[in-house]
């Protein structure tokens, strides 16, 4: 199987949050989870300075393009072409470039492959996030998006939750 890259798409401007949920939504409806991995709109702080007064904010990074972590093929490509207010990938002709290790660095990506001490069926402690002290039994784990689905009981049902490797420690 090949390995998942980042590629950038150009998206109508003011239109990339709309594209990312679109985007979302189809990886959802379609089960591309295992195909495009992460969708992404590069965000920077940024303090403004109105009559005086500071204020903190977010502004796009790149506005007008999106950022996708995906394994390129046929389908995957064109899912993302044809989401709506996406105008192309980046990349002479048709033909998607995805980005260098050197172009994602200063981006602030580049996430560094944990090794985990648990397999299917252990018994996992949420250490931080949303489900923090959540004990769970590991169902499935996905080295390439670096989580782990594990079954938690909400309201009285057990439910899958996707985790991240290092909110996670083995009891």
């Amino acid at each position: 199987m090949s390995e998942a890259k980042w590629y950038v798409v150009h998206t109508y401007s003011g239109y990339e949050n709309k594209v990312k949920a679109n985007i979302d939504k189809t990886i959802e409806n379609r089960h591309l989870e295992e195909q495009i991995l992460e969708v992404r709109v590069p965000m920077q702080d940024v303090v403004e300075i109105k009559n005086g007064v500071s204020k903190a904010s977010q502004k796009k990074m790149f506005p007008g393009y999106v950022l996708i972590h995906m394994l390129m093929n046929d389908d995957t490509w064109y899912v993302v072409r044809n989401t709506r207010g996406v105008t192309g990938f980046v990349g002479p002709g048709s033909k998607p470039v995805p980005l260098s290790d050197a172009e994602m660095a200063p981006l602030g990506i580049k996430r560094e492959d944990i090794k985990v001490d648990f397999e299917e069926g252990d018994a996992v402690k949420v250490i931080s996030g949303a489900w923090a002290d959540t004990v769970g039994i590991v169902q499935s784990i996905n080295v390439q998006k670096q989580s782990v689905r594990i079954n938690v009981e909400l309201f009285g049902r057990e439910t899958p939750v996707d985790i991240d490797f290092a909110e996670v420690k083995k009891i």
